[in-house]
């Protein structure tokens, strides 16, 4: 059971997270995102769509 109050508005919760201690934030940096891969259409793909009359 904790002891301390839960942050009521986001200035007391933005208050608690600057009492963090430095050694316990994260050190790594994230990874940058990956390109995304270019979109195609292969023929198992329009197979599955090939005898549809109407895409619902």
């Amino acid at each position: 059971m904790s002891t301390f109050p839960e942050a009521e508005t986001l200035d007391e919760l933005i208050a608690d997270c600057a009492d963090i201690p430095g050694g316990l934030h994260a050190t790594a940096a994230l990874p940058a995102p990956r390109a995304p891969r270019p979109w195609t259409v292969d023929d198992a793909c329009h197979a599955q769509v090939a005898d549809a009359d109407e895409y619902v």
